[in-house]
Formats: C-alpha cells, structure tokens, sequence
C-alpha cells in the first residue's frame, strides 16, 4: 500500500469490477441516503404522526419505514454493483430483550443491522442526532444517542428491560484500519443491568472502505465483500451472578474482545473477507 496526499492508504491493485462505474453509483448512493432522511423528516415522518395512535404506535411506524428503507438501500448497493453482503443467522436476531452487539469497520453497518431487525433501538452517535440528514429518523425511532451520560445508561438499561431488542457499537466509533475492535465496558455495564440476551454479530470485509475520515469517493480498488455472521446467545448471568457488577463488566468485556478476536482471525484464516 501507498500513502497518498492526504496520509492515508492508497491500493496499489488494478481496478476491477467497473471501477468507474463502482464511483458513480457510489455518488449515488450517498446521494440517495442524504436525500431519504430529508424526505422522510419532511413528508413521511409528520404523515405517520396524523395517523391514530399514541407515542408507542408512532415509534413502531418510524421504525418499520427505517427497516424497510434500509432493506431498499441495501438492495440497491447490491444492485449497482457496490457491495455484496452474506448475513449468517439473521433469523436469530429481534428477540425481547436481546442486545445485539456488534463490531464496526464500515460506515454502513448500522444500515445493515436496522435493516435486518424488524422494531429495533439502537445507540447511535451523538452527532446525528443534530445532523440535518439524519436527526428527524433518530428523533422519531427515538434511537438512544450515546452522550455517556448516566441517563443514557438508565434509558438503554430500561428499553432492554421492557423487551426491546437494543442494537450496540461499543467501539463508539469506526474500527481503525490494521487493528482489531476495542470495546468500550459501558455496553456491558448496560447488558448486566438490563439485557435477556447478548447476541455477538460479527461483521467482516473486504477490502476495507468507508472508514473514519475516509471520503465517499475514495472506492477500493473491487467491490466491497461483507460477511456478516451471528453467533450464539450469550447470558449475561454468567457474569452478574458470578461477581459484582464492576467486576463482572470487566469479565464480560474480555470475554467479548477475545470473541470477535478469535472470530475475526477465523474469517482471515479461511479466506473469507477480512478487516484489513
């Protein structure tokens, strides 16, 4: 790999899948995005309000249009040629009180996991919640922002206790290029307090793209591989029961680091995509 001018990774691989093509429909896509979350703050959102219903009602109409918008995003990224994706056990995702916790490479990962889960939370950055592209679905869904605050802690904790299915990036942000995920305790400080179920959903690509900082427009080199797989249930007993809760969020969190390690370095070593 190369730097260019801008100190970050340039591939050196000849460009394949239609390269150029790729570029434009990756516009495009950014496009669309910017486009929905302005029409739906402006047109779907305040129709779904005039409709009967209370609060509840409303937060599962917002909910239900992000799913299915999410799901026709995807859709179409694969469609155009952008990306293919491979979800493994997304059956097993949207139960009562499940957290689903996962890694974060890319950019779109939210997407794909909104998109898969039908009536879903999820914590999202701070910053979207003021961003005029992303706010009115985040205020509408009544996504929790993860400000850190001991009020977002007791409000993530209460949704999972009232049977909500609670979708979590404990990195907080993207996973910088040439490392592995390094989890935040405050997801399983939230997950002993609250949570039914863990579920892990890792998700691996290949090649790397949409990172932090990274502009749409710098496409690698083919197109983009994820592999998104989900395993097996994890109960957060096994810790709280076992130590205090200081105690048993640190436990909790190594055992998760040493998961998606191991899942991870599985994925490379069998040649399927890797965050590389």
């Amino acid at each position: 790999m190369d730097l260019d001018a801008h100190g970050m990774t340039r591939s050196t691989h000849p460009r394949q899948d239609f390269w150029l093509w790729r570029l434009v429909a990756t516009g495009m896509a950014f496009t669309l995005f910017g486009l929905g979350g302005v029409l739906l703050r402006a047109f779907v959102f305040p129709s779904q309000r005039l409709l009967p219903g209370d609060k509840l009602d409303r937060q599962r109409r917002a909910r239900w249009t992000l799913n299915r918008t999410f799901r026709l995003f995807i859709r179409f990224m694969v469609r155009v040629g952008i990306l293919t994706v491979e979800f493994r056990g997304a059956e097993r995702l949207g139960q009562p009180g499940q957290m689903i916790l996962a890694n974060h490479p890319s950019l779109l990962d939210v997407v794909f996991l909104v998109g898969h889960v039908k009536n879903a939370n999820c914590i999202v950055k701070h910053s979207l919640a003021t961003n005029p592209f992303t706010r009115g679905p985040i205020a509408n869904a009544r996504y929790i922002t993860n400000d850190e605050s001991f009020d977002m802690f007791d409000r993530a904790a209460d949704v999972l206790r009232s049977g909500e299915t609670l979708i979590v990036f404990p990195e907080g942000t993207r996973t910088p290029r040439d490392t592995m995920p390094r989890f935040h305790r405050g997801a399983c400080a939230i997950a002993l307090r609250g949570a039914r179920v863990v579920t892990p959903v890792v998700i691996s690509m290949n090649p790397r793209s949409l990172t932090k900082g990274e502009p749409w427009y710098r496409i690698p080199p083919c197109r983009m591989r994820y592999v998104i797989h989900v395993g097996e249930d994890i109960d957060p007993a096994t810790w709280s029961e076992a130590h205090p809760l200081p105690i048993a969020g640190r436990r909790m969190n190594d055992h998760l680091h040493t998961y998606f390690e191991t899942e991870l370095a599985r994925t490379a070593s069998s040649g399927a995509p890797l965050n590389q």
